[in-house]
């Protein structure tokens, strides 16, 4: 035992030289890198449509104050103003038999004994009295025909013309029937300018306030002059009459009055 104590002795201290290498070793040795970690790669990104930015909600309009109405705009279409056929004196009439020749009797009445003729369509008559529905007439025979087979229009009329409020102009339509005068009164200012339009018929006078005789005519002669429009600068207040004149047969009239 004695002789291989030196033996085991050389073992042990070559086996600790071998392990104190090895640990110098080891610790000259580089130092591994710590291990990368790879990020993943990222995947595009999905699409979308940008939605609209949503509008910030106005704020509320503070209430408006009251406003003062304005004045009304006057009327551009014209009243109409025809002349009255009740409570008048008819001094002329037409035959207008819708089954002619129309009967011409003795007295106001239909009997089988008081035919006196037959009248045209279209004939003229003189009428001197009106009487329960039949004319009286004297040309151009004399004895009663209805009234109701005839046309007619009051002989003499005066009407006046009213303007509705904020209104300027009339159209005034009529007709005479043979002789007779149609007037209308029309209420107008100093420097007002009256236009007078004609559609049909004759173009009134136009006789200033004041003036009974009618001595003053604006148009310089009405119908005699062959115009169909007038226009003038009214000299005075008051009110103004137009008038229509027939003499004879008679005329259908149509005019338009404005005045500003």
């Amino acid at each position: 035992m004695q002789g291989n104590t030196p033996f085991i002795i050389a073992l042990a201290v070559g086996a600790i030289a071998a392990a104190l290498a090895g640990a110098y070793f080891a610790s000259q040795s580089p130092q591994s890198p710590p291990p990368v970690t790879q990020s993943p790669t990222p995947s595009p990104p999905s699409f979308q449509s940008p939605q609209s930015p949503q509008s910030p909600q106005s704020p509320q309009s503070p209430q408006a104050p009251p406003t003062t109405p304005s004045p009304p705009t006057p009327t551009s279409k014209p009243i109409m103003i025809t002349p009255s056929q009740n409570n008048c004196k008819i001094t002329a009439a037409i035959v207008f038999d819708p089954n002619p020749p129309a009967n011409v009797r003795s007295s106001p009445e239909v009997t089988a004994t008081n035919l006196l003729g037959t009248l045209s369509n279209g004939t003229y008559l003189t009428v001197t009295e009106e009487q329960n529905g039949w004319f009286k007439i004297n040309s151009p025979v004399e004895g009663w025909i209805a009234k109701s087979i005839t046309e007619s229009s009051c002989s003499e009329i005066t009407e006046r013309i009213n303007f509705p409020p904020n209104g300027t102009s009339a159209r005034v339509k009529g007709r005479i029937i043979g002789g007779g005068s149609h007037e209308y009164l029309l209420k107008a200012s100093a420097g007002q300018t009256l236009t007078l339009s004609v559609s049909e018929g004759a173009l009134p006078f136009v006789f200033i306030p004041n003036d009974p005789n009618q001595q003053t005519d604006l148009t310089g002669g009405g119908h005699y002059t062959g115009l169909t429009n007038w226009s003038g600068t009214l000299p005075t207040t008051g009110d103004y009459l137009l008038v229509l004149d027939s003499h004879f047969r008679g005329f259908t009239y149509d005019f338009v009055v404005e005045v500003k």
